[in-house]
């Protein structure tokens, strides 16, 4: 099947329809809405073992009550949600920490496609810390670690390919790094998170600017 891409002569731009395809020899999708946070979501099975992998997926959305989601594909010939959500469904909690430059290695080697059984702690020789509102391990080497309740799934429209799944959950415990607390503010860009882009490119943060808000004026 071909399909017919409009070229838009006015500096050269493009526009075509995802459903019907893209002249690019790897989607582009994900490499235009970016940085992306990677939720490195921790979580532990009704048998008890443990489970962590990265979602790029991930973001906060609300604060009153704090609000987190994050959204998991999986295959439609697996014909199985992937260990995350199975243990947050059975356990109906979870931890979201995050990657740093320090851990990106072992962030990118969670991601691999390991049997239930496996503990990824283990297998990318990272600390458990203990939660102290949750059952699911935290990651002791993550700056922030946001303890979750499940307060909902919701089911995405899916293709023939992968089904997906938005999981949002309410943080219920904030653990916070000392050293990033800095003159009663937290530092975020010390921490240096990772972030991920298009393709297999990540990025870091590293610096911030600050902007104010308007505010409307009363007449």
């Amino acid at each position: 099947m071909i399909y017919f891409f409009k070229l838009f002569s006015a500096g050269g731009s493009m526009f075509y329809e995802p459903k019907k395809g893209h002249p690019f020899s790897i989607d582009p999708y994900k490499s235009l809405i970016f940085p992306r946070p990677i939720g490195w979501i921790s979580t532990i099975s009704k048998k008890g073992i443990p489970n962590l992998a990265p979602y790029s997926y991930f973001n906060a959305v609300a604060d009153y009550p704090p609000q987190v989601m994050f959204s998991e594909e999986a295959s439609i010939s697996n014909n199985r949600y992937k260990d995350s959500l199975s243990n947050i469904l059975s356990t109906k909690e979870f931890v979201v920490n995050f990657a740093t430059s320090k851990t990106r290695k072992q962030m990118a080697l969670s991601s691999i496609d390991a049997p239930s059984d496996v503990d990824e702690f283990k297998f990318t020789k990272l600390k458990k810390r203990k939660s102290k509102k949750v059952k699911a391990p935290s990651v002791a080497e993550s700056p922030v670690n946001l303890e979750c309740k499940l307060l909902k799934t919701l089911k995405l429209k899916s293709n023939s390919k992968k089904y997906g799944t938005i999981v949002i959950g309410e943080v219920i415990g904030i653990f916070i790094d000392n050293k990033f607390i800095k003159k009663g503010r937290v530092d975020s860009a010390s921490m240096r998170y990772v972030a991920r882009l298009g393709y297999s490119e990540y990025t870091t943060v590293t610096s911030k600017f600050k902007m104010h808000h308007p505010k409307w004026k009363n007449k």
